[in-house]
């Protein structure tokens, strides 16, 4: 078990890195995000899933794999983070992004934030 145990006002905090467009890897990350909040209980964890590079193509509406993945586990509290940076230098938009999806600057600065912040970093 969690020594010490989470809650809902000390969650744990952790942000998954997304850098594949191959759906077996974007899957394995999704139930990695599943598996957390069965395993905390979904008041007690936050999740964050950035994307950047290839991972990108799982966030783009028309191109994901997973979309309806996507749309069930934001219902559930995960957030999922898209790389401006990725989207500008391969011509993308935000309003080609799955509805919901958040966009930063840049997706591997968001993660360093995040980190500076106490959150635990995954790279499935």
């Amino acid at each position: 078990m969690a020594d010490p145990p989470p809650s809902f006002d000390s969650p744990r905090q952790i942000v998954l890195q997304l850098t594949s467009s191959d759906p077996q890897v974007i899957n394995n990350i999704l139930y990695n995000a599943v598996n957390l909040q069965k395993f905390y209980g979904q008041d007690n964890v936050q999740i964050a899933i950035v994307a950047f590079g290839a991972g990108m193509e799982a966030l783009y509406d028309k191109t994901t794999p997973v979309k309806d993945r996507i749309t069930s586990l934001q219902q559930y509290g995960v957030e999922f983070i898209g790389c401006g940076n990725t989207m500008e230098t391969t011509g993308h938009s935000p309003a080609e992004l799955v509805d919901g999806v958040d966009v930063v600057t840049a997706g591997i600065a968001e993660i360093v934030e995040r980190q500076l912040r106490g959150w635990v970093y995954i790279r499935p």
